[in-house]
């Protein structure tokens, strides 16, 4: 009896030496995702289920014995050969996959949803309703806004298929809020993010954005439309009816965005601006321009004229630019 204890004994450490020991290569390269809450007989599951480790038992025997080692959440890509006691060590160690979101100036909720999207994070159509609906997290920076456009701040972003949209959005607004406390923004947030929205969108050339901000400034001094192109272009996009260019039926409107139809701003922002345009609408350059339109010459550089028979002047030289190229 004693000699075959002695042989179970033997062969119960040979096989833990055999599961826990012996490098295993997956069948293929594979992303396994472990959601927050997943239990280590879950995690032990998959993992022999993929082929990453010979035996879900081994795996959680060694979690049994080091307790104070969490298993942590998250996608993790197993591609080389690795023994179970490395493949635990990575998932304690929360050696996940990182996936990078980058938000350019002047996207709105729509392009970022696009590139949470191509990024592996979820659907477009999920972000955009996230992003349209919980403005509860942007009520304290601005009670009027009617969605995060605007607040989400344009940056290089990490993040893990184990986030949610709430997440993902929070990280952008808190973002904003550090940027905004960094500017010294004021109290009339909502009113600064909604113009420089709109400075954002007309120009990429830093130094004209305090002139451009002036222009609208005037404008509404003036109680005179904006007549901005792009707040057409987004009522298109809020519609799902944007072509690809602005027709005559876009300028017809009913939207509150159309601002060739209805003097004042918009309702709220239309993309999210960077620091250069919310620092532009804080501080636009004080002139008489009330028009401008773009040079043509493809520097990205705009015209600026203070009566309409100078800027129709320049809108004929424009158009005489793009025939001519």
């Amino acid at each position: 009896m004693l000699r075959f204890f002695a042989f179970l004994l033997l062969a119960v450490a040979l096989w833990l030496a055999w599961a826990l020991l012996v490098p295993l290569a997956p069948p293929h390269a594979q992303d396994l995702l472990f959601p927050t809450g997943s239990s280590s007989k879950a995690i032990a599951a998959q993992l022999e289920n993929a082929g990453v480790v010979r035996s879900r038992l081994a795996f959680q025997l060694l979690h049994y014995v080091q307790p104070q080692r969490r298993l942590r959440a998250g996608e993790y890509r197993f591609v080389h050969a690795a023994n179970t006691l490395e493949v635990f060590d990575r998932i304690a160690r929360g050696d996940a996959v990182i996936r990078t979101v980058v938000v350019p100036e002047g996207y709105n909720i729509f392009e970022i949803a696009a590139a949470i999207e191509g990024a592996g994070l979820g659907s477009k159509q999920d972000f955009v309703a996230e992003a349209t609906h919980d403005t509860a997290l942007v009520h304290a920076i601005d009670p009027q806004a009617r969605s995060l456009e605007g607040y989400l701040f344009p940056d290089t972003y990490q993040f893990s298929r184990i986030m949610s949209m709430h997440e993902m959005a929070a990280i952008m607004v808190h973002r904003f809020q550090k940027e905004s406390q960094a500017l010294g923004l004021g109290a009339d947030t909502h009113r600064l993010v909604t113009l420089a929205s709109i400075v954002e969108k007309e120009t990429a050339d830093p130094v004209e954005r305090p002139e451009i901000a002036g222009v609208y400034d005037n404008r509404l001094t003036k109680n005179m439309n904006l007549a901005a192109d792009p707040t057409v272009v987004y009522a298109a996009e809020l519609q799902g009816n944007y072509r690809g260019a602005i027709y005559q039926s876009d300028l017809q409107s009913d939207s509150p965005y159309n601002t060739y139809k209805f003097a004042g701003l918009p309702p709220g922002p239309i993309a999210n601006p960077g620091a250069a345009s919310l620092k532009a609408a804080m501080q636009p350059t004080q002139t008489d321009y009330l028009f401008f339109v773009a040079a043509g010459d493809g520097s990205g550089h705009h015209h600026f004229s203070t009566t309409f028979e100078q800027h129709e002047r320049n809108v004929v030289a424009y158009r005489k630019s793009q025939r001519g190229r």
